[in-house]
């Protein structure tokens, strides 16, 4: 039997999920049903019943959900349970500030290193994260097989260093560069993160609060 496609608004709610339920489990909470987890979400309990159905069956009618162990699923489903393994490419402004306030281990990601192109930087460390030479990259690649790039460098250079990075077989690829990033290959995968998107939407929704009430 042909598994079920996921949609993508499904994936999107995921980490929602379980960023709320490590909430309540963080509070000491032990059950909740999908009323009050579609509450404290603003997501109908039917949307979420629907959304964990793409992938089994979640609490039981009138008993509501574990909440340990929802996000146990959750988390795995996610993969936060795969021991990912994580470069930075570009240790400027923004890939400093990453690395020194994310907390990439809590979701299941290991940072291995960052590279630059500032002799200023290379050798230093962030975190107990080293910076190296981009002229190291390949290298590096090739022997430790990182999962996923974080790319915080210049627009101009963020699709051919990604297709460098594909060729080395890196599969996944956060994007702050504010350019859409694409490939022909299959199995690779980007997150393209626009603040500008973020903000425009908050000056929507301050510039139009009737449409939303």
């Amino acid at each position: 039997m042909k598994k079920q496609k996921v949609s993508d608004a499904v994936i999107h709610r995921l980490p929602r999920y379980y960023r709320y339920l490590d909430e309540l489990h963080n509070k000491g909470v032990v059950r909740i049903s999908s009323n009050s987890l579609g509450q404290k979400m603003d997501i109908t309990a039917s949307q979420i019943r629907q959304d964990l159905s793409c992938f089994g069956e979640f609490g039981q009618q009138g008993y509501g959900y574990n909440v340990a162990e929802l996000r146990s699923e959750i988390g795995h489903i996610l993969g936060i349970d795969s021991g990912y393994r994580l470069i930075v490419v570009g240790a400027g402004h923004l890939g400093h500030a990453l690395l020194q306030n994310f907390d990439f281990q809590k979701v299941g990601f290991q940072v291995d290193t960052a590279f630059d192109v500032s002799p200023a930087l290379i050798g230093t460390k962030i975190h107990d994260v080293t910076i190296r030479p981009m002229e190291e990259l390949e290298h590096y690649v090739e022997e430790y097989h990182p999962n996923v790039a974080v790319l915080t460098v210049p627009q101009s250079v963020a699709q051919p260093l990604a297709d460098r990075l594909i060729a080395l077989g890196v599969k996944g690829f956060w994007n702050f560069t504010n350019v859409e990033l694409s490939t022909q290959t299959k199995g690779v995968f980007f997150e393209d993160i626009h603040f500008v998107d973020t903000l425009l939407t908050l000056s929507y929704r301050i510039s139009r609060p009737e449409e939303l009430y």
